[in-house]
């Protein structure tokens, strides 16, 4: 009975995990799709992520349930409440992703009948794909419990950080010597600051990793 029990509780974990990577799995494909839509002027992609992100909502709630469950059922203790506890974080992290995806491509319907500039903002292209880097590999650390690659993900989002300064420092003298162009100067610096939070996030995610692996709360200190 105790071993039936213990299997139970076993499948029960896994299937919180599947559910958190099939989440994740979910907003990579949002980031891709409002990389596109932003950069690419693509209204289609946009109105795509718009429409998603009512399912990262739904499995988030779904998650939050499974996870509240396990816990009042099967009062986990130590590596296995340590799970519960960085799934029901990481599932936050995740749908906080997913809004700001959805803002990323609000904005870029606004900016859909603007003329872009030459180099059709390669610096905060270069931002996307560092942003999407950081997002895959703290889902891949945490699909693992991989801390050295949960810590080199906690390290890249200071390179994020500084990408940031310097595309708003940018888009703040377009929108001084532009100022033709300054509406979408503007949505290009609430869409470039959406993805400094996105980076944030995947830090978040990429902590919780440390924590489920080490029992480490590494938030708030230096990597």
């Amino acid at each position: 009975m105790n071993r039936h029990i213990s299997e139970q509780f076993d499948e029960e974990l896994q299937t919180a995990r599947t559910l958190l990577m099939e989440m994740g799995g979910l907003l990579e494909q949002q980031l891709k799709n409002a990389r596109e839509a932003l950069l690419r002027q693509n209204s289609e992609k946009a109105h795509l992520v718009i429409e998603v992100e009512k399912q990262v909502n739904t499995l988030e709630k779904e998650l939050d349930d499974q996870c509240i469950q396990i816990i009042a059922r099967r009062q986990p203790a130590a590596s296995d409440l340590r799970m519960m506890i960085a799934v029901l974080r990481a599932t936050t992290d995740l749908e906080r992703i997913g809004d700001e995806a959805k803002r990323i491509a609000g904005l870029a319907l606004k900016s859909t009948n603007h003329t872009f500039p030459d180099d059709r903002y390669a610096d905060i292209d270069n931002l996307m794909e560092r942003v999407q880097v950081m997002v895959a590999q703290a889902l891949n650390a945490f699909a693992r419990s991989d801390v050295d690659s949960a810590i080199e993900t906690i390290k890249a989002d200071a390179e994020v950080d500084r990408i940031y300064r310097s595309v708003v420092e940018r888009l703040l003298q377009d929108m001084r010597n532009k100022p033709d162009s300054l509406e979408l100067s503007m949505n290009m610096t609430w869409a470039t600051r959406a993805l400094e939070r996105i980076g944030d996030h995947a830090k978040n995610i990429s902590e919780y990793v440390v924590y489920l692996a080490r029992g480490d709360d590494v938030r708030h200190t230096k990597p």
